[in-house]
């Protein structure tokens, strides 16, 4: 029971409206997708720290925020299909949509048949993304990714949220440079680009024998950082 969980697709449903949000949680989670609702662009970024997700369906019109900009900023950095939800049909404002990196759209009022249609049709045409390694040796240190868990020696490493969520990033794509931008998307860290460095920094302490020569955890100038385990 708990690999067919595993395997269905996790949509993140984004849109202000409570009633309709709920809804579609509901009704996609009748149709075999794991959902998770977020009332706005804030509260979708704190939920897309440490969790990973298939699919976006996001609202067009939110206060704050539009699903507009957000979309523009995420999809610097993450290309996660997005499927854009509003009431209005102008072809000018589809246009739009699709040119800050939404995949699909679609009109509201809509049949909820129908998108689930358009969720499969997008989810089918998505490449099969790479498998993370299930642990990241570096030296007398272990990194489990699945868990979050960093074992130094066979004991235990505390490591904050943040810490744990930029290994995790980092994790996943051993010996790909990721930029100072794309960690802070993927880890929710405030701050700019210092506080990236200021984690990373702290990280090091925890995994290289040296922090001031790094082995595993490398700078690449003009970049960002790159993970390189044994």
């Amino acid at each position: 029971m708990n690999g067919l969980v595993l395997d269905r697709p996790h949509i993140l449903v984004i849109d202000d409206d409570d009633r309709l949000r709920k809804l579609l949680v509901k009704f996609l989670s009748d149709h075999d997708f794991m959902v998770t609702g977020a009332k706005d662009a804030a509260d979708a970024r704190s939920r897309l720290v440490g969790l990973e997700f298939d699919l976006i369906v996001l609202d067009l019109m939110m206060p704050g925020e539009s699903g507009l900009d957000f979309a523009q900023h995420f999809r610097k950095t993450r290309s996660v299909p997005i499927l854009m939800l509003t009431a209005m049909n102008e072809s000018e404002d589809r246009i739009r949509g699709l040119e800050q990196g939404a995949d699909d759209y679609l009109g509201k009022p809509f049949e909820p048949k129908e998108l689930v249609l358009r969720i499969s049709n997008i989810l089918k045409r998505r490449p099969v993304p790479k498998t993370a390694p299930s642990e990241i040796k570096m030296g007398d240190v272990t990194f489990r990714p699945a868990r979050s868990e960093l074992v130094s020696d066979g004991r235990p490493v505390r490591l904050t949220e943040v810490e744990s969520a930029l290994l995790g990033v980092l994790a996943r794509s051993p010996g790909e440079v990721f930029s100072r931008e794309e960690l802070i998307s993927g880890t929710g860290a405030s701050g700019g680009g210092r506080a990236v460095d200021v984690q990373v920094t702290r990280l090091r302490r925890k995994i290289e024998i040296d922090p001031r020569m790094p082995r595993y955890l490398q700078t690449v100038r003009g970049k960002g950082y790159v993970l390189r385990p044994d």
